[in-house]
């Protein structure tokens, strides 16, 4: 390729991602189609701008590569230990009968068992880079249904090994005649490199960090980055393992590491241009004279896959209690083929496992399948996911008054921090949540919740609103919090509400509502930012915690001014907000006037004491 292809080819993938993108983007598919479409325009079957697909294809699976490393600097070594069973249970039992049931379905159609074991192994994986990536743009990869799909790629990627190791084994060419026994010094040399990973990763890398960033040069740093993660690529591709597991590996022992971020930052560019680059190219892969040729089988087949392994998947999710909400996420997510199916029938075909024909017919089936699964994503958050948000909610949990002295509303970020300090005191509670999803987290995680609406007298009572001494409102919804204080106002005029508000209004909706304390949720961490902030441009820890305090004190004040003129015109309030923000100003000057005097004073006389002393003696 000559240096004009190459910028030509570099102006084609670019042009064609910023306009395919946005637009996709804008119409509500994501991001990852409109690559996919972009690829299928500039490929041989499209505008045939670009023909290489599959060169460009291998060149940026680096980009999943680097995807991988990335997790893995999200995951430290001890959160992968606790995520052990998902990924051995969930992972395991997805590859297993996924595989057992698709080599049923080619045995069924006609092919040999050899055949029809590669085909259902490959067809098996789902593609990493394309799962994460819609997860990512969702902001779902949190989620139980994301913790869950990202189990079942960790382990798809593990199991791309003996996957490889047992191909050759099932070939006919003299070369795997000569050699019918396991390759075990294979899987001694996987072994070895993994261990060399580990103990590298753990020992040598933070001081050659260190001396990197020493030189205070950036792109150095990003070139290191770089190295690294192609060094550790390179190393275990030659045992035969996947690039993206042995990246992973290197992020999860950098997970831990002060330079996490400067990491993450530095291959963060990377990463999406690569990523996408890669979906280009697997839009440009897809063979359509062969689906031209025979579109009724070309589409049965990625149906069938995408029906197959979403009806396992979702089964799977239930049986291991994912949310109901969030199964056709991850049954939908995870049901194409993956970009590893690629290497697995081409590694097939070169040890005459496939009949000619069968590797294209499954490439191209891989390739519309992932095409599919952007659209499943669309249909699932426009019409699967708001039905299912409108289903009947389960019945309210039957409850007794159990005679605590508090009753929290609302288990969530806010409620459950409230709630562990009480129980830390030996202060038992009464909580109340009304999401199921996270009430079935709540429960695995042995906190004893009760499902129902707080907002119902009935279950206020159940729940013995009449004894009680306190209640805590906690609850995400700010109407919702209104009602509920309103509710035990007229009704438990005894109950002391202590609540959560968004802001200054929210806080004046409560207080009108009758409630007893009212706490906005970022007020104390904002102010401990500021405090934090004034430490470190010199100011002494008392100096910011004093003026932390002194904020605090004005602030309470002006809020209880703001309020008996809550009824006013707005003006009123602006006024009284101007003039309380020039009095706060005035206050800290003072402070600091006082302080400096008082600090002048002591050094004088500090400063004399010795001679004093002297001269009393």
């Amino acid at each position: 390729m000559n240096e004009h292809s190459l910028l030509f080819n570099a102006f084609v993938y670019l042009l064609a991602a910023v306009l395919a993108v946005p637009i996709s983007k804008r119409l509500g598919f994501g991001a990852v189609l409109g690559y996919l479409l972009a690829g299928v325009v500039i490929g041989p079957w499209g505008l045939r701008l670009i023909r290489e697909a599959e060169d460009i294809l291998h060149f940026a699976e680096f980009g999943v590569v680097l995807l991988l490393f990335a997790i893995g600097l999200e995951l430290n070594p001890t959160r992968l230990w606790a995520m052990r069973k998902p990924i051995l249970g969930l992972g395991g039992a997805q590859v297993v009968i996924s595989t057992a049931v698709l080599t049923g379905i080619g045995l069924v159609l006609g092919l040999q068992l050899s055949v029809a074991v590669v085909a259902a192994m490959g067809l098996s994986l789902s593609s990493t880079a394309m799962a994460l990536q819609l997860l990512t743009e969702r902001n779902l990869l949190p989620t139980p249904a994301g913790h869950s799909g990202f189990s079942v790629l960790l382990f798809q990627d593990i199991a791309v090994i003996p996957m490889l190791a047992v191909i050759p084994l099932l070939g006919v060419s003299s070369a795997v005649e000569a050699d019918s026994g396991f390759d075990w010094l294979a899987l001694f040399e996987a072994i070895g490199v993994i261990l060399l990973i580990v103990v590298g990763g753990r020992f040598a890398l933070r001081p050659v960090l260190r001396l990197v960033a020493s030189t205070e040069l950036r792109e150095v740093f990003t070139a290191f980055t770089l190295l690294l993660v192609i060094a550790t690529a390179l190393l275990v591709q030659a045992v035969g393992m996947s690039m993206a597991l042995g990246a992973f590996l290197a992020g999860v022992l950098l997970a831990e590491s002060e330079y996490r971020h400067a990491l993450e930052s530095d291959i963060e560019p990377f990463k999406g241009l690569l990523l996408g680059l890669f979906f280009i190219a697997v839009g440009m892969s897809i063979d359509f004279g062969i689906l031209l040729r025979d579109p009724m089988l070309i589409a049965g087949l990625a149906l069938s896959l995408v029906t197959v392994k979403a009806v396992i998947l979702y089964a799977l999710g239930r049986i291991y209690g994912l949310p109901s909400r969030q199964l056709p996420l991850f049954a939908l997510v995870l049901s194409q083929g993956g970009e590893f199916a690629f290497v697995l029938f081409g590694v097939a075909q070169s040890f005459s496992v496939f009949p000619v024909g069968i590797t294209d017919t499954l490439i191209v089936t891989v390739a519309l399948s992932m095409l599919t699964t952007p659209l499943l994503m669309v249909v699932n958050d426009r019409f699967i996911a708001p039905r299912l948000d409108r289903t009947p909610p389960p019945p309210m949990d039957e409850m007794e008054d159990q005679g605590h002295p508090v009753i929290i509303a609302g288990f969530g970020r806010f409620g459950q921090i409230a709630g562990r300090l009480l129980h830390a005191n030996g202060i038992d509670a009464t909580v109340l949540e009304h999401d199921p999803d996270h009430i079935e987290i709540l429960r695995r995680f042995r906190f004893k919740v009760f499902y129902g609406d707080a907002c119902r007298l009935d279950l206020l009572r159940a729940a013995g609103a009449d004894r009680a001494k306190v209640l805590v409102i906690a609850i995400d919804e700010r109407e919702a919090s209104l009602r509920l204080s309103e509710l035990v106002r007229e009704n438990f005029p005894h109950l002391q509400i202590v609540s959560r508000a968004w802001d200054l209004a929210h806080v004046f909706e409560l207080l009108e509502q009758g409630a007893d304390v009212v706490e906005r949720e970022t007020f104390e961490a904002a102010l401990r930012l500021g405090e934090e902030a004034m430490k470190r441009l010199g100011f002494t820890a008392w100096r910011a915690k004093q003026a932390a305090h002194r904020f605090r004190a004005h602030d309470e004040e002006t809020l209880r001014e703001l309020y008996r003129h809550y009824h006013d015109e707005f003006d009123v309030r602006i006024r009284i907000s101007t003039d309380a923000r020039e009095r706060l100003r005035e206050i800290m000057q003072s402070d600091e006037e006082h302080l400096t005097t008082q600090a002048d004073s002591d050094w004088r006389l500090a400063s004399k004491m010795p001679s004093d002393s002297k001269e009393t003696q």
